[in-house]
């Protein structure tokens, strides 16, 4: 593999401070949508007491799974030995602390008072998994952080595969126990499994490589930087690898509530009679979020083709945004089971399904997060040294 060299992108075009200009501006529409919403109350917002978590957490924990997914590039290179990722690895750690901010930006906006935050960062209650979460998020910007650095510094990247090591470890961790946010809630029968946890891992791979791809051909689209064909290869059939997977874990979560009978409610509800859950679920999730990029990735007349890949890592995070909707709303759309096998009458809408549908703020305030996440990438790519001045392929294959 021939010597690689790192470069800032020029950040003196019109073109490209105008693209800063364009995410500062959804940045800012985003927080104004989230000062409304304190302003006037969440009673603007299409969240109830049914639905307490709505499209801002479902942005915020897309972005959160998806940072832990981006970081995988690295971790090929660095944990699995694979040389030809190597070139990848420092956008792959800018993209993940990028993702997680913007994930986090969103989550703390839609508090309703983010100034508050610092009672859970300086209280905590061990036996919550949401206390938890706080150190494993913060620890992610941390040793990620340490291990960019340390892929950067030339005297200390000797150490930067142990960084790698620890990075990759802890990402692991850290989408376990998103993913046990909602396995750990036994009172909602769509959330109350083990496999949460491993599946929300094998999500992170898929949208987070996802990511990865639209970011890497962009950046060098724009700079019209060499881009050669057998890394583009490796990438797709990675993703392609992980979307199938990803439809294997659903399957399994499917046909092991569906082995349960106390499940069986809940997955009617979900797979067959939701409404606009099952649709979500079957056309945009398994239809245009997986089979559709899996025939644009594996298919003869398109498997070659670069805008067949870029469709098809768009369709994926449109799925993937589609299986945390699915999960996160739809799960709390079924009605709660507060008292197994009796009848009981209240005023909290016992045995009723929970309506939702999202705000114009709330929709802002998503895509402000969206905007972060891309605004961090597009400034760290201009200051310091991420991107590779080339990667054709006599660059990328090992010799």
């Amino acid at each position: 593999m021939d010597t690689i060299r790192y470069s800032a992108i020029a950040a003196s075009s019109k073109k490209y401070w105008a693209l800063l200009a364009s995410l500062a501006g959804i940045i800012l529409v985003g927080v104004l949508s989230a000062h409304h919403m304190e302003v006037h109350g969440h009673v603007i917002s299409g969240m109830n007491n049914q639905i307490v978590w709505g499209l801002p957490h479902v942005f915020a924990i897309f972005l959160i799974v998806a940072a832990s997914g981006a970081l995988n590039v690295a971790s090929v290179a660095s944990v699995f030995g694979k040389v030809e990722y190597k070139p990848l690895a420092r956008l792959s750690a800018l993209l993940a602390l990028a993702l997680l901010a913007g994930g986090l930006a969103v989550l703390v906006l839609d508090l309703g008072r983010p100034d508050r935050l610092i009672v859970a960062m300086t209280t905590y209650n061990f036996k919550s998994i949401f206390a938890w979460n706080i150190f494993l998020y913060t620890g992610f910007f941390v040793i990620v952080g340490i291990y960019m650095w340390w892929m950067m510094d030339y005297p200390m990247q000797k150490y930067s595969k142990k960084a790698g090591l620890a990075a990759f470890i802890w990402r692991l961790i850290l989408t376990t126990g998103t993913g046990s946010i909602f396995g750990f809630l036994v009172a909602r029968s769509a959330y109350d499994t083990a496999m949460l946890a491993p599946m929300f891992i094998i999500m992170s791979f898929a949208f987070g490589l996802a990511f990865y791809v639209l970011v890497l051909l962009a950046a060098y689209q724009w700079t019209e930087r060499p881009l050669g064909d057998h890394i583009i290869n490796k990438l797709r059939n990675l993703l392609g690898v992980f979307i199938a997977s990803v439809l294997y874990f659903v399957a399994v979560h499917h046909l092991t509530n569906l082995y349960a009978t106390e499940h069986h409610a809940v997955e009617k509800f979900l797979l067959l009679d939701g409404g606009i859950y099952t649709q979500l679920f079957w056309v945009v999730q398994v239809g245009l979020g997986s089979l559709l990029p899996l025939a644009l990735i594996y298919a003869p007349q398109t498997r070659n083709c670069r805008r067949s890949l870029i469709a098809a890592c768009l369709l994926i995070l449109l799925g993937g945004m589609a299986q945390i909707y699915v999960i996160l709303v739809g799960g709390q759309a079924f009605p709660l089971e507060m008292f197994p096998g009796m009848q009981v009458t209240s005023s909290f809408f016992d045995g009723v399904v929970g309506q939702y549908a999202p705000s114009i703020w709330e929709i802002l305030l998503g895509f402000g997060g969206v905007a972060l996440a891309l605004l961090i990438v597009t400034v760290g790519i201009a200051i310091l040294h991420f991107l590779p001045d080339s990667l054709a392929d006599n660059v990328t294959q090992a010799k």
